[in-house]
């Protein structure tokens, strides 16, 4: 026994780009396979990596690929931004191939069975890829509020999610790609309005005060 954990103590890491080869090819076979077909040989295969290599770094399938998620370049990956504007903080943050659009819904599209029939993935996928974005949402009204936009006692859990709530629901149960327009849409037309942002009444006017900071191209 001493000498066999010996010798796993002298086997060389898997880390580095080596890591990011193997990440990015666990996230690529997962959109190409979903979760269930998707297998150590495979990405052994796709990062021309052995299988041994794969288990000395990630016990098991469901470690690798919540890893891969929450890590990999190919992954999504929104990136928080303070612009001092819960309008413009949520278009900065979630419009563009960073955000909901682009790799995001096909990852999701990816991991929905997996949610419900593995458990030992779903613990892992929501605590290390969806409770990082959840916390970086909750922070964007966190500031809003901080900076009076909205009222101190607005029920941030609820609100949070609902962005990812409609462009998922859109994507998964009415087939709709959500773009960077959609995203703006539901900000302006339900999100705001929601949380009873002060720019929503000259924003039916057509004069709204936030507009001219957010130009950006629907991709």
């Amino acid at each position: 026994m001493t000498t066999k954990i010996a010798q796993q103590a002298h086997r060389p890491r898997v880390e580095g780009e080596r890591e990011d080869e193997i990440l990015d090819a666990t996230v690529k076979l997962l959109m190409e396979l979903g979760y269930d077909k998707l297998t150590m040989d495979a990405v052994a295969k796709e990062a021309r990596a052995s299988k041994a290599t794969l288990y000395r770094r990630w016990e098991t399938k469901a470690s690798l690929v919540v890893e891969a998620l929450a890590r990999a370049k190919a992954s999504p990956h929104p990136v928080e931004h303070d612009t001092g504007s819960l309008r413009t903080d949520l278009l900065e943050t979630f419009c563009g191939h960073q955000g909901m659009t682009g790799n995001a819904t096909d990852v999701m599209g990816a991991v929905l069975t997996a949610l419900s029939t593995d458990a030992e993935f779903a613990e892992e996928f929501r605590e290390k890829f969806i409770a990082p974005k959840v916390a970086l949402s909750n922070a964007i009204y966190e500031r809003a509020q901080a900076r009076g936009e909205i009222a101190a006692d607005l029920d941030i859990e609820v609100i949070a999610p609902a962005l990812a709530g409609i462009l998922l629901h859109r994507a998964f149960i009415l087939g709709i790609p959500p773009d960077d327009a959609t995203i703006e849409r539901v900000v302006d037309h339900v999100i705001l309005p929601a949380v009873r942002h002060p720019s929503c009444g000259e924003q039916e006017q057509g004069n709204h005060p936030l507009k001219q900071h957010t130009t950006r191209k629907t991709t």
